[in-house]
């Protein structure tokens, strides 16, 4: 199968502080439908395919961590075809 997508970009989205990376796997032949629904999540400012145990991976963006928490569970898993996701958040040294 040849994905016909690649990964977006978007770097519009200013002053926020909180950063989440989720990993996201969907139901099978789903990927692209979860993908083209994604770009439309304000907060996911880039999105890539993965191939392995998860089918996605976005990078979310807010102005703190509950606000990633309530995007994952309310818009995220939310979209039809998602089946599990995992969130791991950015921490600072």
């Amino acid at each position: 199968m040849k994905l016909k997508y690649g990964g977006h970009v978007r770097r519009d989205e200013a002053g926020s502080t909180a950063i989440g990376f989720v990993l996201i796997g969907t139901a099978p032949t789903k990927e692209k439908e979860v993908y083209q629904a994604l770009l439309k999540v304000k907060e996911v400012v880039e999105l890539y395919p993965l191939f392995g145990d998860y089918d996605l991976i976005a990078k979310v963006e807010a102005p703190d961590y509950n606000m990633i928490g309530e995007i994952v569970v309310s818009r995220i898993r939310a979209i039809d075809g998602v089946r599990t996701t995992k969130t791991l958040a950015r921490m600072a040294f």
